[in-house]
């Protein structure tokens, strides 16, 4: 899986994960880097999914649970008030990540 990086852009954090949008799971990989985080799908849905998040445009991140009792969610809310939901298996690690970047 290949991302175009930016000048002095480094890839900090990537992992499998799984982006709920809207009433579709989207299986994929989330990308941080030192300057933007990244979500590419892996199964298709290509362009259709593909998300860049400036850290700039982020208001809070929250933590919340799947299936009522695992804790795997992270909500990126966006300052425009949208929402970014994914499920990870390190989601205390890459939320103490983001939440530094903002």
């Amino acid at each position: 899986m290949v991302i175009p990086l930016k000048a002095n852009e480094l890839v900090v954090k990537a992992g499998d994960t799984t982006y709920l949008a809207n009433s579709e799971k989207v299986d994929g990989k989330l990308i941080l880097t030192n300057q933007r985080i990244y979500f590419k799908a892996s199964n298709g849905h290509g362009d259709e999914y593909n998300l860049e998040i400036i850290p700039t445009d982020i208001l809070e991140v929250i933590f919340f649970n799947t299936k009522r009792i695992l804790p795997t969610g992270l909500n990126v809310v966006m300052k425009t008030g949208e929402e970014r939901k994914f499920s990870l298996k390190k989601r205390n690690e890459i939320g103490a990540m983001i939440n530094k970047m903002y």
